[in-house]
């Protein structure tokens, strides 16, 4: 059986951790200024010391250079290519025929992955590609399982085939958006989406023969979110991904919070052990899977156009954008022999709240009430802590032992 890669976001140096942590076989980052993120917080050094971490511990690292640019940024991408020849990322992500004409010349020693904003929906497209440098294609999401066996059964041996799995889909076709430069000057294609398609807009019809008399169309009380789609999630179709012969699925989420990644990672993971293990495993835990993501998902679920061409369950009306019933407890920093844990908090902390530990590997948390807390200055008893400045830390007893970096979630 094909050995699928699990590949996950990285927006910083302490989030390629938590999903190496958790699971993943490889992470995709890179710097604010030459990705389609802009506001992850990953500056040049941050992105040599996680290839460097990633490749210590034996897992792979993609460095994104994923803009499509205007010449006056050439001079930092051909400075970046060559610092990324000399550390030696395990490829690099682009869709800009001159970026990546600039890698083949300056980091001839990097293999090239096309991203999934260059729209790749064909076998032609991927030939076009692999015969012009490229190792790995990044498909386009609107393609379905029928199109991707056929690009699988029929592409050459050498050719390595990326999908998306999980995480935010755009409104435009594979992320290639103007919508919200149009309104915000903010450029989708160089890093800066604001979002624009997340909006709640309100709608009005103008009957033609009478200008000027707008009747609003509301799908809500007030506005509606028509453009707003729904998050992918395809771990119902893991066994006819990995059975496909793809080589590597991708979780969306630069910029999710490093529970979001452990939490979507660990399930994912789990899914694929489960089922190389045997179909009956992942059969018997498809709900646990399910319930997991239910605790963390941020919108509604669909699987866009992988099962069917037709689907029209796509889109978020409602414009829901967090979960109600979960959110970030916090991280274990430290945690003695006795099960006694420094915190560090994300969200309120009180005596008397459910948490659940996110446990790496393991698909069910193990759930606990908090009994007692402690200043970590003081060690004085408190009743609760709430993050009042970056880094608020907090103790508390544990019901197992916890390694560093473990998460924590609390139920609201």
């Amino acid at each position: 059986m094909n050995k699928i890669e699990l590949l996950a976001p990285a927006g910083s140096y302490e989030k390629a951790k938590t999903a190496f942590l958790y699971g993943a076989d490889a992470v995709y980052c890179g710097t604010s200024s030459l990705s389609l993120r802009t506001r992850a917080d990953m500056k040049d050094d941050d992105l040599i010391k996680t290839i460097k971490y990633a490749h210590s511990i034996g897992k792979k690292i993609y460095v994104t250079l994923n803009i499509f640019a205007f010449d006056d940024k050439y001079p930092e991408i051909i400075e970046m290519a060559k610092k990324l020849n000399e550390v030696k990322p395990d490829g690099i992500i682009a869709a800009d025929g001159g970026v990546i004409e600039v890698l083949k010349q300056y980091a001839p020693d990097i293999p090239i992955n096309i991203s999934t904003q260059a729209n790749i929906v064909s076998l032609q497209d991927c030939n076009f590609w692999y015969k012009n440098g490229a190792k790995r294609m990044i498909m386009a999401r609107e393609l379905n399982k029928e199109q991707l066996k056929y690009i699988m059964e029929n592409k050459p041996k050498e050719m390595e085939i990326e999908i998306f799995v999980h995480g935010a889909i755009c409104f435009s076709y594979s992320g290639r958006c103007f919508l919200s430069d149009f309104l915000s000057g903010r450029s989708a294609n160089l890093g800066d989406c604001a979002q624009s398609c997340r909006w709640s807009y309100n709608l009005y019809m103008e009957e033609k023969n009478n200008p000027g008399n707008l009747m609003p169309v509301e799908l809500e009380e007030n506005s509606t979110s028509i453009l707003s789609s729904k998050d992918l999630c395809l771990i119902k179709e893991i066994p006819e991904i990995i059975e496909m012969g793809v080589d590597s699925i991708k979780i969306e989420g630069r910029l999710k919070t490093e529970y979001y990644l452990a939490s979507i990672i660990n399930i994912y993971r789990n899914a694929i052990d489960d089922y190389i293990k045997s179909p009956e495993e992942f059969n018997k835990n498809i709900d646990k899977y399910i319930e997991e993501i239910e605790k963390v998902k941020t919108r509604g679920l669909t699987t866009f156009y992988f099962n069917d061409r037709d689907n029209k369950d796509i889109q978020e009306y409602e414009g829901k954008q967090y979960n109600v019933n979960y959110e970030f407890g916090g991280k274990v920093l430290e945690c003695t022999e006795e099960n006694c844990a420094t915190i560090e908090i994300k969200n309120k902390l009180s005596v008397g709240d459910t948490m659940e530990i996110i446990i790496p590997y393991k698909i069910e948390p193990v759930k606990f009430i908090i009994e007692k807390l402690w200043d970590v200055e003081t060690d004085e008893e408190i009743s609760t802590v709430n993050p009042g400045k970056l880094g608020q830390k907090v103790k508390m007893q544990l019901p197992i032992k916890c390694n560093p970096n473990w998460i924590l979630r609390r139920k609201k």
